[in-house]
């Protein structure tokens, strides 16, 4: 790949530069100065961000490395919720709200610390009466409710390994995750609440454990009207074992190594893997990242709108949070319903100062305009944040100026499932690029390289590579290790997840997206990106994909596929102007040969648009695994 392959203004950059108050109150400091101290020693500066969280025993040595395994910590042993919870009770926050949780039918609930410690405790000793231990594998499918929390810590209270499978998944998906992990005790929600709707999940439980030996019992909290009736043979109803319990259970003494959660992520084909986060160096990691990257302050109210189903719920809205003794709000609401307002609401509401969300939503709110922002005072907020995809130029302006009103730092994180913990960003106070991530946190050595696994020059496109293990990594995939491998041996020595990046002449580096992203039109590579970046750079698309598909002349031709904002119609001659504003911001060869109109593109829950599903639908083949798909 070379320079001309990507359509990025690398020679004339612009920046956004917060007040410099950012900068001097900010946990980092500066940035470069911060990052060459980890450099000159990495296991010190570990030493010190693993100091920031309480050790029952010590450990030995900060990390040991056998390609392409890593252990950290060694002989440490802890318990993340002792941290996560009776920690703050001791040194003074016990009556601090750790949650507000809000439903969408507009119920509110708040635990302080001492409250929530008092439930987690209840429900592991209900857990370890049914006979879960240290081990054994707990499966979680539930909404976004506060007991699915309790649920998550009462697991790690104990050294269960949870398995939460994010509750909008169907029988297949669930039993698949259920059966791969040999799950012991699944816990669920009778229903869940989606726009107005009830969605039943018991009977999917039901039918999703019928050919899973493993599973020995259901935990149904129940929550829908009438209260659904259970199966006294299997079935147990969650507040009833919650409240029959002692409210304090001892935190099970857990070796920095031994394994935290199970979690699944999709690849691009295949069955989903089983990522596996040992308990001291995701607890590291993510203490660490919430704090100094997202700046987490006292008297933060912090919103990270990710379902705890996935790795940015489990790292940032749990764990990461709760570490740090933050308080956190979430919510079950969906940002459109009952109307384009709601989250706005919220944030002036609940005087929310941090915000964490997605690019989609972000491209939603661009979609359906401003006056819904404006309605709302948003001067609680004080940082902004973007994960799941890459946040493009048009989507961090809309951001910037009509949510931060012109003063918020925004904080682009790159990560993955994998990584457990943020990699790359724009640390708070730091000149901030549109279109760019930023560069590696301290305590990640990331770069941009060729197929070699050598440096790309400034400018150049190539893989992002990690060339140092960190805390928070993977440790395997469960039952698969040889695909744990595959992250460490395709680029000789270096960690990838084969992600498309440009490195800028200023060290900012921009994600383009998956290497399978790319299209080859008449032997130029194209990357999706860029395309989609130049149509929604249009004034009256709001969202797009594009593809390639085959052609007899070029080898591939691109198709587009566009989401229009609301006061546009799709028209012959408005696909005249999009193949013609692509022409002028990318260049002729990357022209769109034929641009559909739709009305939702097929996404990940985490916003990513999955671009596989669109090609086999246009080719007529099997889309692969569609289980992590919203719709």
């Amino acid at each position: 790949m070379t320079e001309q392959d990507f359509s990025v203004p690398l020679d004339a950059p612009k920046y956004y530069r917060p007040d410099p108050s950012y900068r001097e109150q900010s946990w980092i400091g500066d940035y470069e100065e911060a990052y060459q101290r980890f450099i000159a020693d990495p296991d010190g500066f570990w030493r010190e961000r693993a100091a920031e969280i309480e050790w029952f025993e010590p450990f030995d040595r900060v990390m040991e490395w056998d390609f392409p395994y890593a252990r950290w910590f060694l002989n440490g042993k802890l318990n993340i919720t002792h941290n996560c919870l009776d920690r703050h009770v001791q040194k003074g926050r016990a009556n601090k709200v750790a949650l507000f949780w809000r439903g969408e039918q507009g119920e509110e609930k708040a635990y302080t610390y001492s409250q929530l410690l008092r439930n987690v405790s209840a429900f592991a000793n209900a857990l370890k009466r049914m006979g879960v231990k240290k081990g054994d594998r707990v499966c979680i499918y539930m909404p976004v409710v506060p007991e699915q929390v309790i649920a998550m810590l009462a697991c790690a209270r104990i050294g269960a390994v949870h398995s939460v499978v994010f509750g909008g998944f169907g029988v297949n998906a669930l039993n698949q995750r259920i059966r791969d992990s040999g799950s012991k005790v699944v816990i669920t929600s009778d229903v869940s609440m989606r726009r107005g709707k009830e969605i039943q999940l018991k009977p999917i439980v039901e039918e999703a454990v019928v050919n899973a030996p493993s599973v020995e019992a259901i935990i149904v909290h129940r929550r829908g009207t009438p209260m659904v009736e259970l199966h006294s043979e299997i079935e147990l109803d969650f507040y009833e074992l919650l409240e029959r319990e002692s409210n304090y259970c001892e935190p099970e003494s857990m070796d920095a190594e031994d394994p935290l959660f199970l979690l699944y992520t999709s690849g691009t084909t295949g069955s989903p893997k089983g990522i596996i986060h040992a308990c001291g160096g995701y607890a590291v990691g993510t203490q660490y990242t919430t704090k100094y990257v997202l700046d987490v302050k006292e008297d933060d109210v912090y919103w990270c709108t990710a379902d705890p189903g996935w790795i940015t719920g489990h790292s940032y809205v749990v764990y990461g949070p709760l570490l740090n003794g933050a308080t956190v709000f979430f919510t079950e609401t969906t940002p459109d319903f009952p109307d384009h307002g709601i989250w706005w609401k919220l944030i002036r509401d609940y005087g929310v100062s941090i915000f964490y969300t997605a690019p989609t939503a972000i491209r939603m709110f661009m979609r359906v305009g401003e006056q819904w922002s404006d309605r709302y005072d948003l001067s609680s907020l004080r940082v902004l944040a973007s994960v799941g995809e890459p946040l493009n130029p048009e989507a961090f302006e809309w951001f910037y100026h009509h949510i931060g009103k012109d003063r918020c730092p925004i904080v682009d994180t790159w990560w993955q499932t994998e990584t457990g913990m943020h990699m790359i960003t724009t640390m708070v106070g730091e000149p901030m690029r549109p279109g760019f991530a930023g560069k590696p946190i301290p305590g990640v050595v990331a770069d941009v390289v060729d197929m070699d696994g050598r440096s790309v020059e400034a400018g150049n496109g190539g893989f992002l590579a990690i060339k140092r293990p960190w805390p928070s990594m993977l440790r395997t995939v469960y039952n698969d290790d040889e695909r744990y491998r595959k992250y460490w041996t395709t680029l000789d020595s270096l960690y990838t997840a084969t992600d498309l990046a440009v490195k800028g002449h200023d060290g900012n580096i921009m994600v383009i997206g998956r290497a399978d992203d790319l299209i080859i039109v008449a032997g130029h590579n194209i990357g999706t990106a860029e395309v989609e970046s130049a149509l929604v750079s249009h004034e009256a698309v709001a969202e797009a994909a594009v593809i390639g598909v085959p052609d007899p002349v070029k080898g591939n031709q691109i198709k587009a596929f566009a989401i229009l904002k609301d006061g546009y119609a799709g028209s012959d001659r408005l696909k005249s102007d999009l193949r013609y504003h692509v022409r002028m911001t990318v260049g002729p060869i990357a022209m769109p040969g034929e641009i559909e109109f739709v009305d939702s593109l097929p996404k990940t829950r985490s916003g990513k648009i999955v671009r596989r599903v669109l090609r086999a639908k246009e080719l007529g083949m099997d889309p692969g695994d569609t289980s992590t798909l919203e719709d």
